[in-house]
């Protein structure tokens, strides 16, 4: 069975490298990209994903801008993880075609309307353009196959002690997110952060051609490199989330209410995941076959073949 996919992101590092795992697995099929604010501005992560569709082949996926900025609050960016610009040191040519005229929400709604059922909408960034979405059409709710985020926790965070970047960024869209009435798949940071690149990981890699040396390996080592000894291995949180969608059963879940903490002085952003709750509305990834998702994704990145080279 092919999973169509509709991608809402923020290129940034890991995030191009879920395009990727999207691209060269034959069960999944890309139907757009969105793009949204977050590891870097949105004029970035816009140019990103329009560059790496061209990298890619990939020129038939339409790629339409979104939220700048949150709902309500100053926008933040992790451009001292993904680099100033989000893909690290990575250089790829310039785009030869543009955006799509229609906003993001605009690309979300008539995509899902169109097809209700049927597509799989995928979110690997903050979560602004989804409520956005919500807010105009609520049954997008409704027409979506499923629904996964990266993003949330249930234990620590990373933006902040208690939070996680894609939601810390927006707490208040991920609260009406989460409370829309559909099943969130929450991949969080306890899940992502078992899905590190190791010396033994990038290794393999650099086996895959041109792809692993030009592409992969940059991507996936570019904040490691840069963080010292003490830092064991990056992780590429949002390829967990694509992962998910296609190869469930490297996953072990469970049922549980979360909530977004908004107004705490300490906690804002926090996801507070009951797992004992009796009014579950979301999936929570717990555990990964670390293994098996290794195998997955360097089966499915070696099936890319660049149409465009990079100096």
């Amino acid at each position: 069975m092919t999973h169509r996919i509709l991608l809402d992101c923020d290129p940034g590092l890991d995030d191009a490298l879920a395009i990727l795992l999207a691209v060269g697995d034959p069960a999944l099929e890309l139907v757009g990209i969105t793009t949204v604010g977050g590891n870097v501005s949105l004029a970035n992560t816009t140019r990103n994903a329009l560059q790496l569709r061209e990298y890619l082949g990939i020129d038939e996926v339409p790629v339409a801008a979104g939220a700048a900025e949150p709902l309500v609050r100053a926008p933040e960016t992790a451009a001292h993880v993904h680099g100033a610009e989000g893909l690290g040191d990575l250089v790829l040519p310039a785009a030869r075609l543009a955006a799509s005229e229609a906003h993001a929400v605009e690309v979300i709604i008539e995509t899902l309307r169109a097809e209700p059922g049927a597509i799989h909408l995928v979110a690997t960034g903050p979560l602004t353009t989804i409520a956005l979405a919500l807010r105009k059409e609520p049954r997008i709710a409704e027409w979506a196959a499923s629904f996964t985020i990266m993003g949330g926790s249930f234990t620590r965070g990373n933006a902040s002690p208690a939070a996680e970047f894609n939601i810390y960024v927006d707490p208040e869209a991920a609260a009406e997110v989460f409370a829309a009435g559909w099943t969130v798949t929450m991949v969080g940071l306890d899940l992502t952060l078992q899905a590190l690149v190791t010396p033994e990981v990038e290794a393999r890699m650099l086996t895959l051609g041109p792809i692993g040396g030009e592409l992969v390996v940059p991507l996936a080592t570019y904040y490691r490199n840069r963080s010292g000894d003490a830092f064991q291995g990056q992780a590429v949180h949002d390829v967990c989330a694509v992962a998910y969608l296609a190869r469930p059963e490297l996953f072990v879940s469970r049922p549980a209410r979360v909530e977004v903490e908004t107004r705490g002085e300490f906690t804002s952003g926090m996801t507070v995941v009951d797992f004992s709750s009796d009014r579950p509305n979301a999936i929570v990834p717990v555990e990964l076959d670390v293994e098996g998702f290794w195998d997955y994704a360097h089966e499915a990145w070696g099936r890319v073949a660049p149409t465009r080279r990079h100096g």
